[in-house]
């Protein structure tokens, strides 16, 4: 009996001690990639495509979403820089950091709360961060720390979605629809659904370090014809060829960044839609992958989310200014009018004005912030699409991503080649203008992401 009461009372004291190991522990090695943060961008990605939020709309979620998770890195870490004084009307505050906080968790915390305000399906969201939750307290954060670095991201995010509210978005909802012109060179709906052009006032949404919407204007596109002879008719011509001639490996590329959060199918009398990832989050994906691929630490990671972001949002505010500026006819209408009543394009024709090339601009913005954080030969296995359907694509370089990427339009027959270059152009000055701008690193070259990138080669 006397044994039985030794045993019972060891296995007591070891479970005892086991416990207090796991609440006191070195907790703070726990979550010091950013894996929970891609986590939860792939599920705020998953639940836009649910939500079937538009292209622009989705870089807002992203951007503010990210912009969260980089202040708490801040707060972490005094070389990085706070984005508050630099993005356009983004106020100066201070947050309470004297009690122990487990940055990383807070960093979650903030991005969970801003991205699940933004979307319509909280309950997806809430689901995946209470899963998350439940598997980070059982790497022994004291639960004081756990329940501090909650409130500090709590609080970081509302900040945030305050910074949110004056971006004009909210009064944009209620402004009119497109108005369809009549004369034959502008857009016009397309089959199948022949949906009204998306989001027409979206160069009136805040930018985040734009001066205006049309600091980078594009050279005006070219001047419409149906004259067989003209520029135009030769423009849309190409695209007709190139359509009717395309190789095995150009279909590829054009699927595989089509990111049509729009595409209808028709069976018989029955339309359904099929869910797709926009351009936008295709691109935070590779960031999230190239964040991956350099094993960057949590804070890395929401540096690089938070730029590559930036670029996109700024990149579609631009693009959209161009869009329904100059309001051209898709390749499409053109095409069934004036050249080939029976052709169709490979990729389904998206909901808006073909001027500039929405991937071309927002593809290229992107690419040059990601090239400045990691390099400018950076290989990264581009794994994005598997999701849905799609295999992976490999790249040397993130310019070489957004020159296939812009490409791409053209060989889906959406765009003449015009919107595809000037739209390129524009993209690179959207990103470098964010570079000069806006700086993560308290020495001001951003050259500790590079380096690391380097030294993995």
């Amino acid at each position: 009996m006397m044994q039985v009461f030794i045993k019972t009372t060891l296995i007591l004291l070891l479970l005892g001690s086991l416990m207090a190991c796991q609440e006191n522990g070195d907790y703070k090695e726990a979550m010091k990639d950013g894996a929970y943060q891609i986590s939860a961008q792939t599920k705020l990605t998953d639940v836009m495509i649910h939500d079937i939020f538009s292209p622009p709309v989705a870089s807002r979620i992203y951007a503010y979403s990210s912009i969260a998770a980089y202040e708490v890195a801040v707060l972490a870490d005094s070389s990085y820089q706070s984005m508050m004084g630099q993005l356009n009307g983004f106020e100066k505050t201070n947050f309470d950091t004297s009690v122990e906080i487990h940055y990383p968790l807070a960093s979650l915390a903030a991005y969970y709360k801003v991205a699940t305000a933004l979307i319509f399906s909280e309950e997806m969201m809430n689901a995946h961060y209470n899963t998350a939750l439940k598997e980070i307290k059982s790497k022994g954060i004291p639960s004081k720390v756990f329940e501090n670095s909650l409130a500090l991201g709590e609080s970081v995010g509302q900040h945030v979605l305050e910074y949110t509210k004056k971006d004009n978005y909210h009064q944009s909802r209620s402004f009119e629809k497109y108005t369809i012109r009549n004369d034959p060179g502008s857009w016009q709906p397309t089959p199948p659904a022949y949906m009204e052009g998306i989001e027409p006032h979206w160069s009136k949404i805040r930018t985040l370090t734009l001066d205006s919407a049309n600091q980078f204007i594009s050279a005006p596109p070219t001047v419409f014809s149906s004259d067989s002879s003209s520029q135009f008719f030769s423009e849309a011509k190409d695209v007709f060829n190139i359509v009717s001639n395309l190789t095995k490996e150009q279909k590829d590329i054009a699927f595989f960044w089509d990111c049509n959060p729009y595409k209808m199918n028709v069976k018989g009398h029955v339309m359904f839609a099929e869910k797709k990832i926009t351009p936008g989050g295709h691109w935070m994906g590779i960031a999230g992958i190239s964040s991956k691929t350099a094993n960057l630490d949590w804070k890395g990671t929401a540096e690089a989310l938070a730029m590559t972001s930036i670029a996109l949002f700024d990149g579609f505010i631009a693009c959209w200014d161009e869009k329904y500026r100059s309001v051209v006819i898709r390749p499409e209408t053109y095409i069934n009018r004036f050249i080939d009543e029976d052709w169709l394009p490979v990729l389904q024709t998206p909901p808006f004005p073909e001027y500039t090339s929405g991937h071309s601009v927002v593809s290229n913005a992107a690419a040059e912030t990601l090239t400045h954080l990691f390099g400018d030969s950076f290989h990264f296995v581009d794994s994005t699409e598997v999701a849905y359907g799609l295999p992976i694509r490999e790249f040397n370089s993130f310019r070489l991503a957004a020159e296939e990427a812009a490409i791409s339009r053209l060989y889906g027959g959406i765009h003449y080649m015009p919107a595809i270059v000037n739209g390129a152009t524009k993209g690179t000055h959207v990103g470098n203008h964010l570079l000069a701008k806006v700086k993560t690193r308290k020495d001001e070259n951003n050259s500790a992401i590079a380096a690391k990138s380097e030294e993995i080669k």
